[in-house]
């Protein structure tokens, strides 16, 4: 059982550039769509989250349950559902605006105890920044690490949502003793700063980067670092497609039997760039779909 920590909200999505081109409310959330993904690609999925009773709420845990996961993790409270309103532009990609305040996801309180059979629990994006909740989320990450869970993190860098940049740094490099994989953009990387080697030397096994249409890249502990082209696709918008990547590597791994750190430095080159192949082909699908809608494993083959 992989277990997918974090927000679920509703992306305001518009039909095409501009900011108000027929808005779409559309399921999302970074760690909403991973789960998603992880669940089309048929690896058995938990969601670990807070989401309110409202009419969004319903309609996300619908999407989770059409997918297949688990929502018996999920708490529910009267307080509305987030939203994002997406803006993209002539590429394709997505900025944000977020209605966050007084929202049911950011209440979430850190569970007793995860789904029997939980090997992996998955972490990133907006529940990490807002708080109560991302200081519940923090202390779920460190208690599973502390349970030799296989942990990833993505943090989905949201600009407009850290009030203050050095303190997020910190936090970020704080959790990372307790990370078994990081995975994050170009434009993460470069708002956190820092190396993938001194991430590795923090804790992580293995750090994989994105790099939008130019592929992926993953670097680890043993020195190797090992990188395939992104999937050629007509992109419609690039919403949910690190989410996807995210979902594929967890996939990929469990797959392999893979979700440790001895497990990732046995991959080597070939195994690695299998892996990093079928993210980019994930990715490729989500991207030339409008709004988050994840691959299922027949549209991928096999790993």
């Amino acid at each position: 059982m992989i277990v997918v920590a974090g927000e679920a909200l509703i992306d305001l999505v518009p039909q095409g550039p501009g900011a108000l081109a027929g808005l779409t409310p559309v399921p999302g959330g970074g760690p909403y769509n991973t789960a998603v993904a992880l669940g089309r690609l048929g690896s058995p999925t938990a969601f670990c989250s807070r989401t309110s009773y409202d009419a969004f709420g319903e309609a996300l845990l619908d999407g989770l349950r059409r997918a297949g996961v688990d929502v018996s993790a999920v708490q529910r409270g009267t307080e509305p559902t987030t939203l994002a309103a997406a803006t993209l532009d002539a590429s394709g990609s997505a900025a944000y605006s977020f209605y966050v305040e007084g929202t049911a996801d950011r209440l979430f309180t850190a569970p007793d105890r995860l789904p029997d059979r939980t090997r992996a629990v998955s972490f990133g994006t907006c529940s990490l920044v807002l708080e109560p909740g991302a200081s519940a989320y923090a202390e779920l990450l460190r208690s599973s690490s502390g349970q030799g869970l296989f942990t990833t993190l993505d943090p989905n860098i949201r600009p407009g949502l850290i009030p203050d940049a050095d303190a997020y740094r910190a936090r970020f490099r704080s959790w990372l003793p307790s990370v078994t994989l990081l995975k994050l953009s170009e434009d993460d990387a470069r708002w956190l700063g820092g190396t993938p080697g001194e991430w590795l030397a923090a804790g992580p096994s293995a750090v994989v980067i994105t790099r939008g249409g130019d592929g992926l890249t993953v670097f680890t502990g043993d020195g190797g670092e090992y990188s395939v082209p992104g999937e050629k696709t007509e992109v419609v918008d690039t919403i949910g497609a690190g989410d996807t990547v995210n979902a594929a590597l967890l996939h990929g791994l469990s797959v392999q039997d893979a979700l440790s750190p001895g497990a990732l430095a046995a991959l080597g080159a070939d195994g690695w760039t299998r892996l990093l192949r079928f993210a980019a082909r994930a990715a490729a699908l989500t991207c030339s779909r409008a709004g988050a809608q994840p691959p299922y494993a027949h549209e991928l083959g096999d790993l």
